[in-house]
């Protein structure tokens, strides 16, 4: 094979430690190679960097195991080309049987342009990315615990949600509140509707007509601190993209209608 590249470095990534292997040499004559061990710490980092610079390296490859490679892909971030290989494609040559080993191999294929390098977005995306999945386990959470409330409202054999469409809408949360207070009858329960839910009072108060017990108040008052902690997570993030974290593309959240 011929080589590519005449100032290289593999990096073994781990959660603790960074092996690298350096590689330095004229194309087409056997390089040098020099092997050192880092911890993963940020200053231990910069330790690298600043190694892998002193030896006029250029190409930097690793693979993407876990998560471990990001912080060493950050701190090396423009001031290397740096190769980040599927790890499975890496690793489906057999015989490598240590840490300095990966790493040796890891500069071979670079040393031959034979990564194939994995799209890195920059760092803006990434932590856009970051943000989106932030809001989308936010938004799972908020589902898991609104489905946890209604498996509980029906064990209590409190029929909400078969005559109000949006039970967790400003009607059925005042509702909601009631019902863990305990103090109020079906047909007061009923009276909170507002908007178009007003004309199915009649049907509220015999959905509202279940055997709520001591039990059933005291879990669905954690159930509804839970939504009301996750909501006003919800409403922060919004409030950070209405000062210029927007989301490009999204569309705003709708507002909460008060006729559900």
């Amino acid at each position: 094979m011929e080589a590519t590249v005449e100032r290289c470095a593999g990096l073994d990534i781990h959660q603790a430690s960074v092996v690298a292997c350096v590689l330095v040499g004229p194309l087409g004559c056997k390089p040098c190679k020099e092997v050192r061990s880092f911890g993963t710490s940020t200053r231990e980092l910069e330790a690298l960097r600043a190694w892998l610079e002193g030896l006029g390296v250029t190409h930097v490859g690793m693979e993407s195991t876990g998560v471990y490679w990001k912080p060493v892909h950050a701190v090396l971030e423009g001031r290397f080309e740096l190769i980040v290989g599927n790890a499975h494609h890496i690793k489906a040559v057999p015989g490598r049987k240590t840490d300095v080993k990966d790493a040796e191999w890891l500069v071979d294929l670079v040393r031959h342009g034979l990564i194939k390098p994995s799209f890195v977005p920059p760092p803006p995306i990434r932590e856009l990315r970051d943000l989106v999945r932030l809001r989308r386990s936010l938004a799972e959470a908020r589902s898991t615990e609104r489905n946890r409330t209604l498996k509980l409202l029906e064990t209590a054999n409190i029929k909400l949600a078969s005559v109000a469409s949006e039970v967790f809408g400003v009607s059925g949360m005042a509702m909601l509140r009631a019902l863990v207070e305990g103090e109020a009858a079906p047909a007061e329960m009923a009276e909170l509707a507002r908007g178009k839910l007003r004309s199915k009072r009649e049907r509220l108060t015999l959905a509202l007509e279940g055997r709520v017990t001591e039990h059933h108040r005291y879990v669905l008052a954690f159930h509804l601190r839970r939504l009301a902690a996750i909501e006003e997570d919800l409403r922060a993030r919004r409030a950070d993209r209405g000062q210029g974290g927007a989301v490009p593309g999204a569309a705003p959240a709708p507002a909460a209608d008060p006729g559900r």
